[in-house]
């Protein structure tokens, strides 16, 4: 699972109970006579799918309008991890059936995971909507919008094995134009018996490395300074040599595969002064290799996102998550031994999952205190049609029992927070300045390597540039200081 872009503010102690919105920003008016509107819901990747819908549609003669009132066409790329998300999505189409009232012209799609998942059931069930597209369906869009301007409802929900968009240059939407995120592969071979992913994105491919490395050099001589690779489990990326350009290497006997951490290595490579992050790791498949990368590289952020989901090994089984609590706090300590207790780690917590007892639910606490994480992403199990959990088990922790136990979770996760982020108090940290701080004009704001917010006056610095910062205090979610030299 990967999570929200850092132009939005995330609490070290995180309920994800809501499904979070991101909002295209960004006017580009070159005159053309249609404009786009897109609202992006959920994680990362939808984020980064939205700048290449936006990309094929600005080829196809399309503006793009940050004011809803003057698009001609209307895309929600949606979430479908929880039920709560697809509600969300309705309760918005609702709001949408007026702008349709005013301009019956108006076009609106569903993108993204819950078009994926209900696919033409949208159509009947919202009837407002004219397009549904999932996530391997972007480069088809023109056709699909002829198809509603000719006067026909429609629907492409099919998953590639192939599809990466690798050749496709996303347009950088509400940007602030130092930190982007790459997607390095799409869809997820990992069947947690409560997760819509595996259905709602296809299987594992990775993108050519040489289109990844090519992407991030472009950016960094736009003047970016951060990149992320996305993809929803990083640590199984694998790209072959002679399977991707078989008539160019048979005969040469190469079988070159690039790794994770080779992918790693070589966009460190690119520029000292681009910082490199990634989302998500999977514990059973996040390596020694990849930390050592991590450790030779100062450019590499010392930051990881280790979803745990649960710290009790029978639960753990039972979401076929492929590991034990042993295994993870070994992996735990790995990360620690290789990049020593300053590097973050953060992760995602599951409440109330099919038959967890509150013994189980100790587990979990007692898990978070071993690890102490900067801060995590916390949830109430929902199930979801079509999974494992679903059809095999019964969601059977009441409502309450579960917003208990998710309340006892976030409660453990501020404390540990604010014992992490009180780590660095009296240190320098170096920071990248991404912009003016959210609640005072006066000060500016930017991430240390273990990806914690910093705040502090601005003197004569812009974004976009390196500062030492002296950390002089802190809360759970924020450190304070000043420039120093």
């Amino acid at each position: 699972m990967t999570h929200l872009i850092s132009d939005i503010e995330v609490l070290p102690a995180q309920d994800n109970e809501n499904c979070k919105v991101i909002h295209i920003s960004k006017e580009n008016q070159t005159g053309q006579m249609r404009k786009l509107y897109i609202e992006s819901y959920g994680c990362q990747m939808n984020f980064s799918d939205s700048e290449i819908v936006a990309s094929i549609l600005v080829k196809d003669g399309f503006d793009t309008t940050s004011d809803i009132s003057k698009a001609d066409v209307i895309f929600l790329n949606t979430c479908s991890i929880r039920e709560k998300a697809e509600q969300t999505i309705r309760d918005r189409l609702i709001h949408i059936k007026g702008f349709k009232k005013l301009k019956p012209d108006l076009l609106v799609g569903v993108l993204g995971c819950m078009a994926e998942r209900l696919k033409s059931k949208l159509l009947e069930e919202e009837k407002i909507v004219d397009l549904v597209a999932g996530p391997d369906a972007y480069r088809d869009l023109p056709n699909l919008i002829a198809l509603v301007d000719g006067g026909d409802k429609a629907v492409n929900t099919f998953l590639s094995k192939e599809e990466t968009y690798a050749d496709v240059s996303p347009v950088r939407l509400n940007s602030n134009g130092i930190t982007a995120f790459i997607s390095i592969m799409r869809g997820c071979d990992n069947m947690c018996s409560f997760c819509v992913v595996p259905f709602t994105r296809g299987r594992e491919r990775s993108r050519d490395p040489y289109s990844i490395v090519a992407e991030a050099r472009d950016l960094f001589e736009k003047g970016f300074r951060e990149v992320t690779l996305l993809g929803q489990n990083v640590d199984s990326y694998k790209w072959s040599e002679i399977e991707n350009n078989k008539a160019r290497l048979e005969k040469k006997g190469v079988n070159n595969i690039i790794s994770f951490a080779s992918l790693l290595e070589m966009v460190a490579n690119i520029n000292a002064d681009l910082r490199v992050r990634f989302s998500t790791s999977h514990p059973k498949d996040i390596s020694d290799d990849v930390l050592h990368t991590m450790a030779k590289y100062e450019n590499i952020c010392k930051y990881v996102h280790l979803p745990v989901q649960s710290g009790n090994s029978r639960i753990l089984n039972l979401m076929n998550r492929g590991y034990t609590r042993e295994w993870y706090l070994e992996r735990v300590a790995r990360i620690r031994e290789i990049l020593g207790n300053a590097c973050g780690i953060s992760s995602d917590m599951i409440a109330g999952f099919c038959t967890e007892t509150e013994a189980e639910h100790q587990d979990t606490l007692s898990l978070m205190e071993l690890v102490e994480y900067d801060y995590s992403y916390m949830f109430t199990y929902s199930e979801r049609p079509g999974t494992l959990a679903e059809k095999k088990y019964a969601d059977d922790i009441s409502l309450e029992v579960k917003k208990i136990r998710l309340e006892e979770i976030i409660k453990m996760q501020r404390e540990l927070s604010a014992k992490r982020y009180k780590l660095d108090l009296g240190t320098t940290q170096r920071v990248l300045i991404e912009g003016p701080s959210k609640k005072n004009e006066n000060q500016l704001q930017g991430r240390t390597s273990a990806n914690r917010v910093a705040v502090f006056p601005k003197e004569n610095k812009m974004k976009g540039e390196y500062v030492n910062v002296l950390i002089e205090a802190c809360t759970s979610g924020t450190l304070i200081g000043k420039i120093v030299n």
